[in-house]
């Protein structure tokens, strides 16, 4: 029994501190689990800068007030052997309600926040700038000077005056940091990615531009919402162009009209602006939209018809004729009387020259 009593005090020595560290570790590491205010409700944006490293990320987490002490994280990521030297560049969104671990998870898984831009098919590039400011990705001024970019547009190879046309439609995801030509820049190589070779094959088959294929396709993705149709739509136009006939498409003369109020009225169809289809002859000057793939393909592969006119039948498909007759009847048929707002205005068509 005597001799119990030295064995019980040494493992008493070291025991004792053995518990007291134990019990050290579970209070550093239940401190730092913490949240740094468990009540808030405020989500905070967290910008991680190109060049940071993880303990500057830390500091600048600890200025924003989403975490106590930067160096707890700091040793929170050590003690959880988390790889933090290359955190994704990014914007996260993070509150000061959530636990360390929960922020040092998703630094290094890198959940970053993605701002989303849509641009559908039919829009013109001129919708942009408000969009894209209202995503909060990059100032007005800046998304604006970068539309107006003539270096831009050469190192896209773009000859016309703006991006009109070859912005391709898609719903684009960007996080902060960003810059607006990185915006831009990403909506035209969308665009490359939707023009494959067998497009070129064909424009030339046609004998047209790339820069004409897509102006036609803007106006087929104008005229009609109906994937369907718009292979005939492009028939229409095809067959008036080769009989020399005028477009007369309403939303060219609309595209350039200052200040357009949403009625088409008869002067509109006389204003002589470069885009106006029912003046001038031949394709406007460049696209009034930015059209879809199944435009674009319309426009290359037209359906093979001999149809010139086209009015709509009040259901948002149209009734296409061949001859001026036809045409006439289908506009007493389902319209009161010939609409100004006609595709093809009924009242006075252009025959082929």
């Amino acid at each position: 029994m005597r001799q119990a009593f030295p064995l019980i005090r040494i493992a008493a020595l070291f025991l004792f501190p053995a518990l007291l560290a134990y019990g050290a570790y579970t209070f550093m590491v239940g401190a730092l689990m913490r949240p740094a205010d468990p009540n808030s409700t405020e989500t905070v944006s967290v910008l991680v800068q190109p060049g940071m490293n993880f303990r500057g990320v830390c500091r600048q987490l600890q200025e924003q007030g989403i975490v106590r002490y930067a160096r707890s994280l700091d040793l929170l990521a050590r003690l959880r052997d988390k790889k933090t030297e290359k955190i994704i560049v990014g914007e996260y969104l993070l509150s000061a309600s959530m636990t360390p671990e929960t922020i040092l998870n998703k630094l290094v898984s890198g959940d970053i926040f993605k701002r989303k831009v849509l641009l559908r098919e039919g829009e013109s590039y001129k919708v942009l700038p408000d969009r894209v400011a209202q995503s909060g990705l990059v100032t007005l001024e800046d998304i604006n000077k970068t539309l107006a970019d003539p270096q831009l547009l050469a190192r896209a190879g773009i000859s016309a005056s703006n991006f009109e046309g070859y912005l391709f439609p898609n719903t684009y995801e960007f996080s902060r940091p960003v810059e607006a030509h990185q915006i831009v820049w990403a909506m035209l190589e969308e665009g490359e990615k939707h023009w494959p070779p067998e497009f070129s094959d064909q424009a030339d088959k046609l004998g047209m531009t790339r820069h004409e294929i897509l102006t036609l396709a803007s106006i087929i993705e104008k005229e009609t919402g109906i994937v369907e149709e718009q292979p005939t739509i492009s028939s229409v136009f095809h067959n008036r162009l080769k009989a020399g006939m005028k477009l007369q498409a309403d939303p060219t003369v609309i595209y350039g009209l200052v200040d357009f109020d949403g009625n088409l009225r008869k002067a509109d169809l006389l204003d002589a602006h470069d885009y106006n289809t029912y003046v001038h002859f031949g394709l406007p000057p460049g696209p009034i939209a930015n059209p879809g793939e199944s435009a674009i393909r319309a426009a290359l592969f037209p359906a093979e018809t001999e149809y010139l006119f086209f009015v709509a039948d009040g259901t948002g498909a149209h009734v296409f004729s061949t001859t001026l007759g036809e045409h006439n009847a289908a506009v007493l048929k389902y319209q009161k009387k010939p609409q100004e707002t006609d595709p093809v205005d009924p009242v006075n068509p252009v025959e082929p020259s």
